[in-house]
C-alpha cells in the first residue's frame, strides 16, 4: 500500500510575525522558516503506519517555490521514501490557495496512485483548513477529517478515523483509497536529526513545473490590506459590581 503525505513550508511557529511595510502580507524576507506543524502530523502518522507494514512507501509531495525543498528533506529525513516538489513562484500563504493546491495534489495522485493521501488538519498561515476536503471532493473519495486516531484493517481496505468534533470523539469507518487531515493530538512528530538529514539528501526529490501541468492555479480570493491588531489596552480596577456593570454597558457597549 502506498500513501502520498502533503507538506508546506511556512513561518516558524516560534517566529512572531510583521507585516510588511506595504500592507500587502505578512513579511517573509530574512524570517525562519519550517514545515507546518500540522503536516509534520501528517508525516509522523505515515511513518508509523510505514513501520507497522501498513505502507510499503510514503511519498512527500509540497507545492511552493524552490526552497520548499529544504521542507521536503526534513520530510525524507523523518521517514519519507521520495519527494515531488510541484514548483510555483505563486506566494503560498496568499497566491497559492487551497483550491489550487487541491488541484496540483490530484494531480500527484493519478500520478503516483496512492491508497491513501495524508494532510495536516490545516496550516499555520492562511489557517483555511479547506485543502483536504477539496482534494476529497475532487478525487471523488471518503475523508477522514481532525483525526486524532487512524487503524487500518487487516485486509488493508477500510480505514477507521476517530475524530475530534465539538461534543468530544467521533469514530468513522471507510473503504480506503481516502484522504485523511491529521489534527493535533493524532502523535508527537519525531525529530529530523543531522545523520537523518544528511541522508536524505541521497533520495530522490522530483521537481515539476507546475506551470506546464495545464491546471488553473489562479485564486478565488483578494488580499486588500493586512494590518497589526491593536495594541491590548492596560485594565482598570473598579470599586464595585455596580460600576463595572455601568462600563461594560456604556463604554465596552458589550451589555444591552
Amino acid at each position: 500500500m502506498k500513501a502520498l503525505v502533503a507538506v508546506k513550508r511556512v513561518v516558524d511557529y516560534a517566529v512572531k510575525v510583521r507585516v510588511n511595510s506595504a500592507k500587502s502580507g505578512v513579511e517573509l524576507n530574512n524570517v525562519k522558516m519550517a514545515m507546518n506543524p500540522f503536516c509534520e502530523i501528517a508525516v509522523e502518522q505515515g511513518v508509523q503506519m510505514k513501520e507497522a507494514g501498513h505502507i510499503s512507501e510514503l511519498i512527500a509531495v509540497s507545492c511552493g517555490p524552490e526552497k520548499a525543498q529544504d521542507t521536503l528533506r526534513t520530510a525524507l529525513a523523518m521517514g519519507a521514501d521520495r519527494a515531488i516538489l510541484l514548483q510555483t513562484p505563486l506566494r503560498p500563504d496568499q497566491e497559492l490557495q487551497p483550491l489550487a493546491v487541491a488541484k496540483l495534489l490530484k494531480w500527484a495522485v493519478e500520478k503516483e496512485s496512492p491508497t491513501m493521501v495524508l494532510v495536516g488538519k490545516q496550516a499555520i498561515d492562511d489557517d483555511c483548513n479547506q485543502t483536504g476536503q477539496m482534494l476529497a471532493g475532487l478525487l471523488g473519495w471518503p475523508q477522514g477529517t481532525f483525526a486524532s486516531g487512524v487503524e487500518v484493517s487487516g485486509d488493508k481496505t477500510v480505514l477507521t478515523v476517530t475524530r475530534e468534533v465539538d461534543e468530544g470523539l467521533q469514530t468513522v469507518k471507510m473503504p480506503l483509497p481516502a484522504v485523511v487531515t491529521c489534527d493535533l493530538r493524532l502523535n508527537v512528530p519525531r525529530y529530523a536529526t543531522l545523520p537523518n538529514l544528511m541522508k536524505a539528501k541521497k533520495k530522490p526529490l522530483e521537481v515539476v513545473d507546475a506551470s506546464s501541468l495545464g491546471i488553473d492555479l489562479a485564486g478565488r480570493l483578494k488580499v486588500l490590506e493586512v494590518s497589526e491588531p491593536p495594541k491590548r489596552e492596560g485594565g482598570r480596577k473598579v470599586e464595585s459590581v455596580e460600576e463595572l456593570i455601568e462600563k461594560l454597558r456604556f463604554e465596552a457597549k458589550v451589555l444591552a
